[in-house]
């Protein structure tokens, strides 16, 4: 009896729609324009890194507290409170003082964010053209970053004490830039032109 409960809990998970877009159509259409012969040489999503540095917080400890909770709505999940390493007299900063927040996503959290991120948050950026075709950094990896955590619908605008912004980091398993660009337009990355 207690199997049966335990086989209806685990077929109840959902896949998010940006893998079943990945495993139906952009693995074959990948295959077809490098070449692979294995599934396993196909480029996929790794993981992605959401980074918030908030300067603010030496002087107010207060605000990485509000920077973790904002984190935390747009990522879905916990984010690890980021240390200083060491003391830096200019920026008034000792060792060991708490001065960001960081998130790494993976499996089906990575997808519903990315999905979210470019269907939900990219079209509410200002003036927005396209992401920049130029940020990858050499590996397969892209990184943007982003001026405002309010173009995300889980942050509320009259609750936040400051606009943040934050870096947003895709690792993928792509030897190149051209297989990795490849990737992200499948799952419909807007790049400028």
């Amino acid at each position: 009896m207690a199997k049966a409960a335990t086989v209806k809990k685990d077929s109840a998970k959902k896949t998010p729609r940006l893998e079943a877009l990945y495993e139906k159509e952009i693995v074959p259409a990948l295959k077809a324009k490098y070449g692979y012969k294995n599934v396993m040489q196909v480029p996929r999503l790794d993981k992605i890194v959401i980074n918030m540095g908030v300067g603010e917080a030496v002087a107010d400890q207060k605000q990485i507290i509000a920077a973790a909770e904002e984190m935390g709505l747009i990522a879905g999940q916990k984010p690890v409170i980021t240390k200083s390493k060491k003391a830096e007299a200019t920026f008034k900063l000792r060792a060991g003082l708490q001065i960001g927040c960081r998130v790494t996503l993976r499996k089906q959290r990575m997808y519903e964010f990315l999905d979210r991120f470019v269907n939900t948050a990219m079209p509410r950026i200002r003036d927005f053209r396209g992401v920049n075709p130029k940020s990858f950094d050499g590996r397969g990896n892209y990184n943007m970053g982003l001026k405002e955590q309010i173009i995300f619908p889980e942050i509320n605008y009259d609750k936040i004490s400051l606009v943040r912004g934050m870096d947003i980091t895709i690792v993928t398993t792509a030897k190149t830039d051209d297989e990795a660009r490849t990737l992200l337009e499948g799952f419909s990355v807007p790049f400028k032109k």
